[in-house]
């Protein structure tokens, strides 16, 4: 493994873990009663989000107009002022987007740098592989720590936090220097963005792997949020712990399936993605059913697993397709667009079922068939080959 991967992977790990830790910290501050309002937490999520569509036409060309191991360390720097923020007593709101604002700078050069650091296919599906299931023990890690310091010291929890930011920042200073990817172009980057764009949806296999995206992370967010309103009703859990360690039998599957997806579906063989999606739809309805803890971990790691093996290959392909036409770090920002602007609605549409007092397994059941619907559709229009 290339050194300076080695490296990202465990910057990645380091951001990723503090991002959820954070989240769960705001967690806690709504179930001691600090932050009032069951729309708290996903209107957080939703601040956290709107930087990626916001600033998609920017951090995409910078990606790729600058060395990307200084970007990874500016967006790290980004992300400890958010924390940094919290501690201050800023309104977690616009501390969070703050750190929204880092991530959305961090996630174009994060996955443009692979294509760099790999000379084929498949050595680029085993760095997506690697980075996804990295990431996702990251945030179990981050998730679960996150909420059992924040149970016993908020304080202590964002003090936490920001030091792993600034070690995440600091292992990126020590990467290579890498030389910027593209040349800075005159067209400026509204309309380099929009030339992306329409560069990607014009070729199948990128417009499918764009839709895909979407589903998938409008899918995750979504399950997230309904866990932590669900578990308390139909599990009775009632610390941030004890939902938080639900989100780490999602997190476990999802790195499995990360790391066995470049094993179940090379690069041409592309179609198998959809068998992946149609498992997780179906797990999420068969979960509404389901008031056994043990059962519902089961669920969960399964419907994890699924994800992990549907979203590697998306990415790894959206990575190579980018890398020989537009850039690397445009077409990741093109596909943060869409698919943040995915979980914006669908974190939109949940805050409302919350605020009309739908119930979670009303959601659930809702998202599940999403899924299902969603995996339809784009499979019927799939390329014959990735």
């Amino acid at each position: 493994m290339h050194n300076d991967l080695k490296k990202l992977l465990l910057a990645q790990f380091l951001t990723a873990m503090a991002d959820n830790a954070i989240l769960f910290v705001a967690v806690a501050l709504v179930m001691q009663g600090a932050l009032q309002g069951d729309w708290y937490i996903p209107a957080l999520q939703g601040c956290f989000l709107i930087a990626f569509v916001v600033l998609a036409p920017w951090v995409g060309t910078f990606a790729d107009t600058t060395s990307k191991p200084r970007v990874l360390l500016l967006a790290n720097l980004i992300k400890a002022v958010g924390a940094s923020m919290m501690i201050l007593g800023v309104e977690p709101l616009l501390a969070y987007a703050m750190i929204g604002i880092g991530a959305a700078t961090y996630s174009p050069a994060k996955y443009g740098i692979l294509p760099e650091l790999t000379h084929s296919e498949s050595s680029l599906m085993k760095s997506n592989s690697w980075v996804e299931g990295s990431t996702i023990v990251a945030i179990l890690l981050g998730t679960v720590v996150g909420a059992k310091i924040a149970d016993q010291s908020i304080i202590i929890a964002l003090y936490f936090v920001l030091t792993i930011y600034l070690l995440s920042a600091l292992i990126t200073l020590w990467m290579s220097k890498l030389p910027a990817a593209h040349i800075r172009e005159k067209k400026g980057a509204l309309g380099s963005f929009s030339a992306t764009v329409k560069t990607l949806l014009n070729t199948p296999a990128a417009r499918f792997a764009t839709f895909g995206v979407c589903i998938f992370w409008s899918a995750a967010v979504t399950l997230r949020l309904i866990i932590i309103a669900w578990a308390p009703v139909t599990l009775l859990l009632t610390t941030s712990e004890d939902i938080s360690l639900l989100t780490l039998f999602i997190a476990l599957g999802i790195a499995i399936g990360a790391l066995l997806a470049p094993i179940f579906i090379p690069m041409h063989q592309l179609r198998r993605t959809r068998l992946a999606a149609y498992g997780l739809g179906l797990s999420v309805l068969v979960l509404m059913f389901t008031d056994d803890l043990n059962a519902v971990r089961a669920l969960l790691f399964f419907a994890g697993l699924c994800g992990g093996i549907f979203i590697v290959p998306i990415n790894a392909l959206l990575q190579e397709i980018g890398h020989q036409t537009v850039g690397s770090g445009h077409a990741v920002a093109v596909q943060h667009f869409f698919e943040n602007i995915a979980m914006l609605v669908a974190t939109g549409f949940y805050t409302w079922s919350v605020s009309a007092h739908i119930p979670a397994t009303t959601a659930m059941f809702t998202l599940g068939s999403f899924i299902l619907l969603a995996t339809t559709i784009i499979a019927f229009k799939l390329p014959k080959e990735g």
